[in-house]
């Protein structure tokens, strides 16, 4: 098949690749020539064959540990053309790349050639395993994304050729916080369909530039901010890793219309923006689009006044390809504090047998639709208890209002036990939040002797706030009944988060030192 072919494309990452006009920008960087889409397909064309030349075809895995940038995401839509991608934290350890690597028996690792530490421990990593390292070569003087791979011995692809809508197109693992991470591949059916999904949704136009800062290896970043902008025939910016500072800068230099992240992304940006209000609103902004965490009512309310947009707040899950729910656009109401109305799967609430529950009666969210992951590899137990009749169970807590609206009250492994009263955290997060002072707040489980489990909470401050733990446990008592009280508030310079930019309720005792220290009944 000639460069530029990509043919056989139904429901697949090749289909994204074709739906822009040969001259409109695919991808583009800061001080970069732009990548078009006739570029990105001859490109593909090019990947697909060299990887083919070393016995790697359709629904091979290719680990991928890279670092934020346009060659990132052109290897993803490139190599995932042809092949299965397995993009991996760059953070990790050498010990912990043996263990994903080896878990998802890859076929070639691909780092950059001129990668730092995080390359060297990678290849490290493949090595022991026996794992061919393929060397992603940019070409600095190309259009941004231009790259080709070097290494790697001939073969023979038993599948070669562009991947078809049943091929796996991206595995990843879960969180795996709280058990050993479960493997959940995605079939390039899967992918397309939320990236059409979330693209619907928004409404999403050839017009439209994203301005891409969730890391790379995270479903967010991959679908919401990568394939659902492509998918529509528009722009994805991608500058690097994301960096607060250079938020507002990359906005206005972007001609960005929208862009993607999780709350503390929001949070950090609101703190810069609030300083310099009138660049905010003059940047244009169509829409903010929040997911992966629970977006606090006060900061979607600061946001959608300093940039003078509408904030769309959606509810996803790796396990189907990102998006199942989304508030909707202007003129349809979007509710703060819910995560919107179906977005492409359908959703409903079941009970521990399996019973879907009546509206306004909470349980767990549960999901049907082609965006939905055929199920976890090799963990016939994990499958045997989350699927159901068609159904997913996606572990979370939700209810569902008369007009369709879900409101997530809780993840159900995150639910504090206080003496078999249950408490959920994100209302906790809420109350802490009313109070002026606030600026993030996270609330999580604390050991207690005699009742199990206690509330705490960590909370970061506005610059120059003089707020005491006794002095804020009276305000959120003026909100919340006593149990949901936090016995300990903890203030933070800098609350912990996980690899992608989130607030991690599980653990987080642990990681402040909190969990022997404090059991006693108060």
């Amino acid at each position: 098949m000639a460069a530029g072919e990509v043919q056989g494309a139904q429901r697949t990452i090749s289909d994204i690749c074709n739906a822009g006009a040969a001259d409109a920008v695919a991808i583009a960087a800061p001080e970069r020539s732009a990548m078009t889409y006739g570029k990105l397909r001859e490109l593909a064309g090019h990947t697909v064959s060299a990887l083919n030349a070393l016995g790697i075809g359709r629904g091979d895995r290719v680990a991928m540990v890279l670092p934020n940038s346009p060659e990132t995401l052109a290897a993803f839509l490139t190599i995932g053309a042809g092949a299965s991608t397995a993009p991996l934290n760059p953070a990790y350890r050498q010990e912990e790349h043996a263990y994903y690597l080896s878990d998802l028996q890859a076929k070639a690792l691909v780092v950059r050639s001129d990668g730092g530490e995080e390359a060297k421990l990678a290849r490290a990593a493949a090595e022991t395993h026996g794992i061919p390292v393929l060397d992603l070569v940019p070409d600095t003087d190309g259009p941004a994304g231009s790259f080709c791979l070097k290494g790697g011995t001939p073969g023979e692809a038993a599948t070669p050729g562009f991947a078809r809508e049943g091929d796996e197109a991206l595995v990843l693992h879960t969180s795996g916080t709280t058990s050993r991470p479960k493997i959940v591949p995605l079939l390039q059916r899967n992918v397309w369909t939320s990236a059409r999904n979330i693209r619907e949704v928004l409404q999403l136009s050839a017009d439209d530039i994203c301005l891409s800062i969730m890391p790379l290896f995270h479903i967010h970043g991959l679908i919401a901010a990568s394939l659902a902008p492509l998918s529509a025939g528009g722009q994805a910016y991608v500058p690097g890793p994301f960096n607060a500072l250079s938020m507002l800068r990359w906005l206005q230099e972007s001609g960005a219309t929208w862009y993607t992240g999780v709350p503390t992304m929001h949070q950090s940006l609101l703190d810069r923006a609030l300083k310099r209000p009138d660049a905010a609103k003059g940047l244009g902004l169509r829409f903010i689009r929040s997911s992966s965490a629970s977006l606090p009512s006060q900061t979607m309310k600061q946001l959608e006044e300093t940039f003078g947009c509408p904030v769309i707040e959606s509810y996803g899950m790796t396990e189907a390809a990102h998006q199942m729910t989304s508030n909707p656009l202007p003129p349809k109401p979007r509710k703060a504090g819910s995560v919107g109305i179906a977005a492409g799967p359908q959703v409903a609430i079941a009970d521990e047998a399996g019973t879907f529950v009546p509206q306004g009666e909470a349980g767990e969210v549960c999901i049907k639709g082609d965006n939905v992951t055929p199920g976890y590899e090799n963990n016939p137990d994990a499958n045997a208890k989350a699927f159901f009749q068609g159904w997913f169970r996606t572990g979370d807590q939700g209810i569902l209002d008369p007009e369709g609206y879900l409101t997530i009250t809780g993840r159900l492994k995150e639910l504090i036990n206080r003496g078999g009263e249950k408490v959920s955290p994100v209302e906790v997060d809420e109350a802490l939040m009313d109070h002026p002072d606030v600026a993030q707040a996270v609330a999580f489980a604390l050991p207690h002797k005699k009742l199990g489990e206690t509330v705490a909470a960590a909370v970061r401050l506005h610059e120059g706030a003089g707020l005491d733990e006794k002095t804020l446990k009276g305000f959120v008592a003026e909100r919340l009944a006593d149990f949901k009280v936090p016995q300990r508030i903890v203030f933070l310079e800098e609350i912990p988060k996980g690899p992608t930019g989130k607030m991690q309720r599980i653990g987080m005792a642990e990681k402040l030192g909190l969990v022997e220290t404090q059991g006693a009944a108060k």
